[in-house]
């Protein structure tokens, strides 16, 4: 089986709704990024959720929806908010999970209601993945996975890569053919929310670790029949820079009705848009869309301003390379 490895184009043909409905969880994740006082604590009804869903549906372009929190499977009304966007006509649902599954999700949906559970899991064994996910989480986590793929959901697993992981990636690809997951999706360390109390422990890992690690792993697990997913991070000299902001449509929805075009934003007061009487409403400037227009040698201004730790320069003072936008990814699939 030969993989087959692209970049992912943006595009404005689809829609893409993260759409954290709480941010209350079980676990207390060292990079978690979820962070309250910017993003509220409020779990949202049922009627919210339905009534803010209506905001993205649109017939014409395929929108995907997908739940997150917190974690999404401890609001006891999930099932019924993934009934509504199925009726509404989102083109494909997704619950993103750390895997205990609360409210018995697993038996209150069927695989044709969801079309992926989607578990974080942060390292191949139970203690580098407790290290940074809590005691017990590596255990519940892969037999909350084992028990969606015994009830036929398809399957999706998350590894957020740093430097207290980076070293067990290599062993993903042969447990996730073990386990039958269908995707796999790495992702680079975010340096927000609770990573600020971690930072002397935790980082994001460097060009060269990238680059040695990710590409081959995720061509060894398309060769197991695995569809991989991971940001591109670093472009070639090249390869032109363009901002997901101006070129495709991706709404982070937090409960306090802020609505960010840009998730390296999310901690701060730049949302583009906001909810409010359960419309999108546009926020005036200055916000997040006035500086995605900004053109800079580094590539992603967001970066460049909320983590430029990602970013070498030359002895003449150019970055050695731009950083792409964090949401522009590379895909690798079985052929």
């Amino acid at each position: 089986m030969k993989p087959t490895r692209k970049t992912v184009a943006f595009t404005k043909a689809a829609v893409n709704v993260f759409f954290h409905i709480l941010t209350q969880c079980n676990l207390n994740c060292r990079h978690c990024y979820i962070n309250p006082d910017e993003h509220g604590q409020r779990t949202l009804s049922i009627e919210t959720i339905q009534a803010w869903l209506k905001n993205f549906n649109d017939r014409e372009r395929q929108v995907n929806v997908i739940f997150l929190g917190g974690e999404p499977t401890m609001h006891p009304q999930l099932a019924e908010a993934i009934r509504s966007a199925k009726a509404m006509g989102y083109h494909s649902i997704t619950v993103d999970t750390n895997g205990y599954l609360f409210h018995d999700i697993l038996d209150n949906v069927t695989p044709e209601e969801v079309d992926y559970f989607s578990f974080s899991i942060d390292g191949a064994s139970e203690k580098t993945n407790d290290r940074l996910r809590g005691n017990g989480s590596y255990q519940a986590c892969t037999e909350g996975l084992l028990r969606a793929i015994e009830k036929g959901f398809a399957t999706s697993v998350i590894y957020t890569v740093s430097s207290a992981n980076l070293h067990e990636l290599d062993r993903m690809p042969a447990l996730l053919a073990q386990w039958g997951v269908n995707r796999f999706f790495i992702q680079v360390l975010g340096i927000r929310g609770l990573w600020d109390q971690e930072a002397e422990a935790l980082n994001q890992v460097s060009q060269k670790e990238w680059l040695a690690m990710v590409p081959q792993v995720a061509q060894q697990a398309a060769q197991m029949g695995i569809t991989v997913t991971y940001p591109k991070v670093f472009l070639k000299p090249d390869e032109p820079f363009e901002c997901a902001g101006l070129v495709a449509e991706n709404y982070f929805i937090f409960p306090n009705g802020r609505v960010y075009r840009c998730p390296l934003c999310e901690d701060y007061p730049l949302h583009a848009h906001f909810m409010e009487g359960d419309q999108l409403m546009p926020m005036p400037p200055i916000n997040e869309k006035d500086l995605f227009h900004l053109n800079i040698p580094e590539g992603c201004v967001m970066n460049k301003l909320i983590q430029p730790q990602n970013i070498s320069y030359g002895d003449n003072g150019v970055p050695v390379h731009k950083i792409a936008c964090c949401l522009l990814k590379e895909e690798v699939r079985p052929e």
